[in-house]
């Protein structure tokens, strides 16, 4: 009986002209955020760990970079360093050149918990952001529907959080994150508790908002079709210190559609992740755990 041959895949580095020319100018956008020589150490002497080493890569205007990498490499750690929530034992995060000292307006944070308030509307927890500021009621309300308008909840403005599923819970904190009008917004595997339809309904709301809304994103996920579906970039990080393994152009032309699952380049990219994943997974294992797999 004959057995089928492997699939033949083009290269993850062959780009289509489309996607040349996408990455050329993206690359001729100014840098909205630099992240130089970041290291993390928790701990000291022999209770020492070291989450992050030497994590250097920039984020341009308008793009959209994706951050992945095996259980433990530190993508949680990055993204809270990021948004200023942690501070980084060396290195820098510089936005628009200036260093990142604390939480700021500029960068914006959805994590994978919906973090809505309970006791608020849809629209008082869109609200929240832009009345801490002191923008005027009327101007806040205004602007508050036209982000529930662009995730497609307008009729639910006046709902509770308790009233909605996983998928919209998240579509609120999406807007109510954007209604705060920041220059990069900062996504910690936002989808990873939705089931896989609501998964994929939302990352086409995401692609959605992309195109209409002025916003770079950084965005962590495990999940490697998702990186490949939404980004211009990857950042693959190994385990054990995190560090950058490499960064994928992704060789998949825009606009982007399920129906690219299946192409040559999806598909080429995809495995370049898994076989990066794959190594760090198994060199991360003691010694003695790969002897044991192998012998049995």
């Amino acid at each position: 009986m004959s057995h089928a041959e492997p699939l033949s895949l083009p290269s993850y580095l062959d780009q289509p002209p489309e996607v040349v020319a996408h990455l050329a100018e993206l690359y001729r956008r100014r840098t909205v955020m630099r992240i130089d020589g970041l290291s993390k150490l928790f701990g000291s002497g022999a209770e020492e760990v070291v989450a992050l080493r030497d994590i250097s890569f920039d984020v341009h205007h308008r793009e959209f970079i994706s951050v992945i990498g095996p259980s433990g490499c530190g993508k949680s750690t990055l993204i809270r360093i990021l948004a200023g929530l942690d501070y980084p034992t060396a290195g820098q995060v510089l936005v628009d050149g200036l260093p990142v000292e604390g939480p700021g307006a500029d960068r914006g944070m959805v994590f994978q918990g919906y973090t809505l308030f309970p006791w608020l509307t849809v629209k008082q927890n869109v609200l929240f952001g832009p009345s801490m500021k002191g923008t005027p009621k009327l101007r806040a309300e205004e602007k508050a529907l036209e982000w529930l308008r662009l995730v497609n909840l307008s009729d639910f403005a006046d709902a509770y959080p308790s009233q909605l599923s996983g998928g919209m819970k998240q579509r609120v904190a999406i807007a109510r994150a954007l209604a705060n009008q920041p220059r990069i917004l900062l996504m910690d595997e936002p989808f990873g508790a939705l089931d896989a339809q609501t998964r994929a309904s939302m990352q086409a709301h995401l692609l959605r908002i992309c195109g209409q809304v002025n916003i770079t994103i950084l965005f962590i996920t495990h999940d490697l079709d998702e990186a490949v579906y939404l980004s211009d970039r990857i950042v693959v990080l190994g385990a054990r210190p995190g560090r950058i393994m490499e960064i994928i152009e992704v060789p998949v032309s825009r606009p982007r559609s399920p129906n690219q699952f299946l192409s040559g380049s999806f598909l080429s990219t995809k495995r370049r992740l898994e076989e990066l994943i794959h190594h760090v997974e198994i060199s991360a294992k003691p010694e003695s755990e790969m002897m044991a797999e192998v012998y049995g």
